[in-house]
């Protein structure tokens, strides 16, 4: 009796240590995939390092630099103290059917030298079809959220997910702002008066 009791607790042990070992290589396996897909889609955007290439293909930009100071107002999304950038909006692709390796947004910071390609953005409009926040990468979008106004309508409730391809994030690849990503003044003409704002209330 006591030897089969003390083959269960064993028996229990090992399969939890096994459970363990496949879930975390399970859970490598796909950290590695989701990897290589975000090397593929960098290499993939790297045209559009000169942002010209990115008014060709019709993402337009918004002109001002979103920056965040980190205070927090009630009722508003709660941002780390950083920089989203200025935004080139696909406005064609916002709404349809969420493609990993074509964002609908890219992310520039102004420089002397002009502007700079730092990182990329998703878009899912709120919806009565959708249920829930989406996700790629293994990283849940963040929202329901309003427009970021006065760039973007408060009426463009939406869900939204960063990725910082381009640029060192130490608040993570997919945080929403870069506190590395400056909007100061720039030696380029649209971008003189960066805008400093903070989302309106949800």
């Amino acid at each position: 009796m006591t030897r089969t009791a003390r083959f269960g607790r064993c028996g229990v042990l090992v399969l939890t240590g096994l459970l363990g070992a496949w879930l975390g290589a399970a859970t490598a396996r796909a950290e590695d995939a989701n990897k290589a897909d975000l090397e593929a889609l960098k290499k993939s955007l790297a045209k559009y390092e000169d942002y010209k290439a990115a008014i060709r293909d019709l993402y337009l930009s918004t002109e001002g630099c979103v920056y965040f100071n980190g205070e927090k107002i009630p009722g508003t999304m709660d941002y780390p103290k950083g920089a989203m950038g200025v935004h080139f909006v696909n406005v064609p692709s916002v709404g349809k059917k969420l493609d990993p390796m074509k964002p609908n947004v890219l992310i520039y910071e102004p420089t002397k030298k002009g502007l700079k390609l730092v990182g990329v953005e998703w878009l899912v409009p709120l919806t009565p079809d959708v249920k829930e926040a989406p996700s790629l990468f293994g990283q849940k979008f963040m929202g329901p959220m309003e427009g970021h106004y006065p760039l973007i309508p408060k009426e463009f409730v939406h869900y939204d997910l960063h990725a910082w391809l381009f640029s060192d994030n130490p608040n993570g690849m997919f945080s929403p702002t870069n506190p590395k990503v400056k909007c100061n003044k720039a030696e380029f003409p649209m971008l003189e008066k960066p805008t400093k704002m903070m989302p309106g209330p949800m």
